[in-house]
């Protein structure tokens, strides 16, 4: 069994209802570190030194000032020995990023970030001691971020894409023909152009292109359900599921798909 945390489903604003995105894979994968991070961690009751794989997508801040306080509960709460496994696996140029980021935020308690885990920048990996492995690949967004998504392959042949913070790319449409399960960043309305991001209308069309792969939702920009204020939740087609914070995705050895939230 696949089992997929989403542990907040919000962009950069948090609109109500909504932290920032955020996904656990077999709660020990992770992809991000948003500013929220320890929050969502601790709600779900997952320490952070349950978490043995690290994987960055860019270094916009939503998706990365998270790693200083995750760095700083695990080096003196969580495992002060450093005694836990961490794999962190990251662009070119981005240790020394987060490494600057963990000096800048907690000078005097982390400036030995760089040798907490073992830091990875090659482009296709296995994750050690799971059934994972990915290829990460750019994406369409702003370009001093440095991009990327993973296409992870699960051991039973299921393939999982998780396109990061991306607008619509040739990258990702090609990619998702053989793809299982998409993970779309949905972060801007039909107001305007965003080619950076998915707007409603991207993926309705990305839906169209692909219609027999399951579609996922989340960095959305509206407000969850019937929150008041702000964007409302656009209509989407059924075959493309708008997460919420706490949902669960659990997917069985025979490619069964079962969304589940245990906080509704």
């Amino acid at each position: 069994m696949i089992r997929i945390d989403f542990l907040g489903t919000g962009n950069a604003f948090t609109p109500l209802g909504r932290l920032h995105s955020l996904a656990l894979i077999d709660e020990k994968i992770l992809i991000d570190t948003p500013p929220t991070l320890i929050t969502q961690l601790r709600r779900k009751g997952i320490n952070t030194s349950n978490i043995e794989h690290l994987l960055f997508t860019h270094w916009h801040a939503d998706h990365t000032f998270g790693f200083p306080f995750f760095l700083l509960e695990r080096k003196f709460i969580s495992d002060p020995n450093l005694e836990k496994k961490l794999n962190i696996y990251l662009r070119p140029g981005g240790k020394k990023i987060l490494s600057n980021l963990c000096n800048i935020g907690f000078p005097g308690s982390l400036e030995d970030a760089s040798n907490i885990g073992n830091w990875f920048e090659e482009e296709n990996m296995n994750l050690l001691d799971t059934n994972w492995e990915f290829t990460r690949f750019p994406v369409c967004h702003t370009p001093e971020t440095d991009p990327h998504g993973y296409e992870l392959r699960h051991s039973s042949g299921l393939v999982l894409l998780h396109c990061g913070d991306s607008g619509p790319c040739k990258e990702i449409e090609k990619r998702a023909i053989n793809a299982d399960v998409v993970i779309l960043e949905m972060g801007m309305p039909d107001i305007g152009n965003f080619p950076y991001h998915y707007t409603p209308n991207d993926v309705r069309d990305f839906s169209n292109k692909f219609p027999d792969t399951f579609v996922l939702v989340t960095h959305n920009f509206s407000n969850s359900g019937d929150a008041p204020g702000g964007f409302s939740m656009p209509d989407l087609p059924k075959g493309v599921h708008q997460l919420e914070d706490g949902d669960i995705l659990e997917i069985s050895a025979e490619k069964d798909f079962i969304i589940s939230n245990k906080n509704k």
